[in-house]
């Protein structure tokens, strides 16, 4: 049997309904479950947006790498911009 840590965490009263409800509706058979399922789904989402900030920086590596040895042509900073608000509306939504 996986060995188990008992935490204490403090939620705000709509945090601690939605979690009772959630095992009252039959979705879950403890409040217990209900965390374990949304720190799964947080782990996930964290490590897709420490990739996504990886690759956007590999991607300004390489144009900086480029520009410094003369092999870019034209530097289109409103795609990087809008590309990197795109990968904030997303973390947003995630979040």
């Amino acid at each position: 049997m996986t060995e188990l840590e008992r935490l204490t965490i403090t939620l705000t009263p709509e945090l601690s309904q939605t979690i009772k409800t959630a095992v009252l509706d039959g979705d879950y058979a403890s409040a217990s479950e209900v965390i374990r399922e949304a720190l799964r789904d947080w782990k996930v989402r964290r490590e897709l947006r420490q990739e996504e900030l990886a690759a956007l920086k590999t991607d300004i590596e390489q144009a900086l790498s480029e520009v410094a040895a003369g092999q870019l042509s034209e530097f289109n900073r409103e795609r990087i911009v809008e590309r990197a608000r795109k990968l904030l509306a997303a973390r947003k939504r995630a979040g």
